[in-house]
């Protein structure tokens, strides 16, 4: 095999892992992760690139003094962001999967 065929499998390789990014970058952005905090009385809709969609506090929870809520939504807020992290890892994961990278590498895509 000569340079040339390599250098044109390594940029076929290179466009397909750019697509296949872009493509996986675009799902996350529609993909949605619900978090609660509370038993339920503070609920967060974020997308998994971290956009918040929604907070809804149960009335109930409005009574009591500000600074649990605020805990709240944010033991919420982070709940949220984790599951957006951990299914963003995987996306991304599968969509750098199958290009014959070296263990490591794929991570740098």
């Amino acid at each position: 095999m000569n340079i040339n065929m390599l250098m044109q499998q390594a940029q076929r390789m290179q466009k397909e892992v750019e697509s296949n990014a872009k493509k996986a970058k675009e799902e996350l952005a529609q993909t949605e992760v619900h978090a609660e905090a509370g038993g339920g009385l503070v609920k967060v809709t974020m997308t998994c690139r971290n956009v918040v969609k929604r907070i809804e506090i149960s009335p109930e929870l409005l009574q009591d003094d500000a600074d649990m809520i605020e805990d709240l939504i944010a033991a919420a807020m982070n709940d949220a962001a984790r599951q957006a992290e951990a299914i963003s890892e995987e996306r991304m994961k599968s969509a750098n999967s199958g290009m014959g990278l070296p263990p490591g590498l794929a991570g740098l895509f």
